[in-house]
């Protein structure tokens, strides 16, 4: 593992550096693509408003993984990431227009654990909006 972040270097409240992750409606049918998961929920319109939905709706394992990389980017190494895990609160509805949408993500340290591991806390944001709730991830630091 190459975690470039020291476990010394670190207290109770470090805020990791928060990103942005704009989603289109492209972006979602690559992660069909790539996932396997053509739920048409997640790319037609009219199939979404027929169930219920306001609209297409981003994938929820895709929120999830892009909320994490605000994680695996301040920690320099994915595989520190030992533990991750979050609730979805919410879906990331995803307009068809220039702009899509536009998940945010934040994240602290919560807590000092043993060996060299933290718990860290983040927020996913869209629209104004909690989408992921008791998002946590237990990171292996050097």
């Amino acid at each position: 593992m190459t975690t470039k972040i020291s476990y010394a270097d670190v207290e109770v409240g470090t805020e990791l550096p928060a990103q942005s992750f704009p989603v289109m409606r492209d972006t979602l049918v690559r992660y069909a693509g790539a996932s396997g998961d053509f739920n048409p929920i997640h790319w037609n319109e009219k199939f979404a408003t027929e169930v219920g939905l306001p609209d297409v709706i981003a994938h929820g394992m895709f929120t999830m993984a892009a909320a994490i990389r605000v994680v695996t980017d301040w920690v320099g190494d994915p595989g520190a990431v030992v533990e991750y895990g979050v609730r979805f609160t919410r879906p990331v509805i995803v307009p068809n227009d220039e702009k899509g949408a536009l998940v945010e993500v934040s994240a602290k340290v919560a807590a000092k654990l043993d060996d060299n591991r933290v718990r860290v806390d983040l927020t996913a944001m869209s629209a104004g909006q909690k989408v992921l709730g008791m998002s946590r991830a237990v990171v292996q630091l050097a």
